[in-house]
């Protein structure tokens, strides 16, 4: 059974992980086998050996996902983006965010059971190495019970050494999205007090992970993630979720009694559910739709002779004899931001430009005056995303009359994935001064195949304010000569 024998069943007043005297019982779930949990191993590791294999795809130079925090260049799927695109973040969280309330006003906790990192490592990799080491349910929790002993200890330390080894195996390749896996590699080469932060970090992170596969388990979905506390806002009768056919299963009885439902009450559906809990009961919050009730269920029906689906993905409206209805104002209202936040993060993707350029008036006064000019000084900050080097030419528009340049009046290099800043200089005659005025800055590519536009302020005086200034200079001028 999931929950030792020697332990009080949790009531359902609480969960399934707390015993009645507020302690938690460690899971003991018994293992399965059928059509879903073949599925979802498989999904399992697909998703695994992709993780694990994105640092090591190049894609236009660079890893398929490198995350170079340290330049702050963010390569994803051979696109380049630079610190300046993290706007776009909150076009991809949101779209996430309202596929997620899609998704699970459809199907439930499809995500939790099938692809959810929590699940899929816990399940299929350390869940494996427990049974690879230590036996089935009934021996691990034999196991557990028992005194201390070479045997127990040998099994815990073999055990233990290799959750570690995983967990080490993770948490670098987590940290290869950072800074690449030859850098990784040359890290781990390296001794520790060569990269002192990125080793503390890699040291609290293995262990972290360890402390959560070995120990805290489930415990991070009941207690931690709040997708299955917001699930019953998200679905309703319609949504097709695990469930048990209670009009087919009950009243529970022995096979063969007379008057008696299709379920024997083996609770085989209990003994490998990894949280614990009895499906019979209706859905619940521990449940992570993770489908093994439905492959044990299945098995014992097989060897009845009965037909499968006792526990299935069903709605409840089904379970209860009436239709599902897909479009509800429910799925019609996710659908529909859905829609909308994938619109805008298309739009927002498409204004992604292969640089990013900013103009800024340089520190100090906003703007000099002498005999003859009016002069702004500011500087142009170019960043190329390219992985090639790119030359940029500046171009002015909405300049008046007696504007001159100085500074990037010829094109300008900037290497790969580097920047430069460079000083731009403009200055007017003061006879043809008139006051503040707008202009817009332009800068190209030199083949032209994309431009970029920044709005300035060129500042000054009150244009009457700087011809009382010239006509009180001459005045003085004019005494001056008289005198003389």
């Amino acid at each position: 059974m999931a929950t030792p024998a020697h332990s009080p069943l949790p009531n359902r007043d609480s969960v399934t992980t707390i015993r009645t005297d507020g302690s938690r019982p460690f899971m003991f779930p018994a293992d399965t086998h059928g059509r879903f949990t073949t599925a979802r191993r498989v999904v399992a590791y697909g998703l695994i050996a992709f993780y694990l294999s994105l640092p090591w795809i190049k894609l236009n130079g660079y890893p398929a996902v490198f995350l170079d925090i340290a330049e702050r260049r963010f390569h994803l799927f051979g696109l380049t983006f630079a610190f300046q695109d993290m706007w776009l973040l909150f076009f991809v969280i949101t779209g996430l965010g309202f596929s997620l309330f899609f998704i699970t006003s459809l199907f439930g906790r499809v995500w939790c059971g099938w692809a959810c990192p929590q699940t899929v490592y816990l399940e299929h990799v350390f869940r494996r190495i427990e049974v690879w080491i230590e036996g089935d349910a009934v021996a691990r929790r034999t196991l557990d019970a028992a005194p201390w002993t070479a045997g127990k200890i040998r099994k815990r330390v073999l055990k233990h050494a290799v959750y570690l080894a995983v967990a080490a195996v993770l948490t670098h390749g987590f940290l290869a999205y950072f800074v690449s896996v030859p850098e990784v590699w040359s890290m781990v080469r390296s001794a520790p007090s060569e990269h002192w932060s990125t080793f503390v970090f890699m040291m609290a992170y293995t262990g972290l992970t360890y402390f959560i596969f070995c120990w805290f388990r489930e415990q991070v979905c009941i207690v931690i993630c709040p997708y299955g506390r917001i699930q019953s806002a998200l679905t309703d009768d319609n949504t097709v979720t695990i469930g048990y056919d209670a009009k087919r299963g009950e009243p529970r009885g022995k096979a063969g009694t007379e008057g008696v439902g299709d379920c024997i009450a083996c609770n085989r559906c209990i003994h490998v559910c990894p949280t614990g809990i009895d499906i019979r009961q209706g859905l619940q919050l521990e449940c992570v739709g993770c489908t093994a009730c439905i492959d044990a269920c299945d098995d014992v029906m097989d060897r009845l002779k009965r037909p499968r689906g006792l526990i299935r993905y069903d709605s409840q409206n089904k379970f209860n004899g009436r239709a599902t209805r897909w479009i509800r104002p429910r799925t019609i209202l996710y659908f529909a931001l859905l829609l909308a936040g994938a619109s805008v993060a298309s739009w927002a993707v498409s204004t992604i430009r292969p640089a990013n350029f900013l103009v800024t008036h340089m520190t100090g006064a906003p703007y000099i005056i002498d005999a003859t000019v009016v002069r702004n000084q500011y500087f142009v900050r170019i960043v190329n995303k390219r992985n090639g080097p790119s030359r940029f030419v500046l171009k002015l528009q909405g300049t008046p009359a007696g504007v001159q340049q100085s500074g990037f009046v010829s094109a300008v290099e900037v290497p790969p994935l580097g920047e430069i800043t460079t000083p731009l200089i403009l200055q007017q005659r003061r006879a043809d001064y008139t006051g503040p005025f707008h202009l817009t800055v332009r800068v190209e590519d030199e083949r032209g195949t994309f431009h970029l536009e920044r709005a300035v302020d060129f500042l000054g005086p009150e244009a009457r304010l700087l011809r009382e200034d010239e006509a009180e200079q001459k005045k003085a001028d004019h005494e001056h000569g008289k005198e003389k």
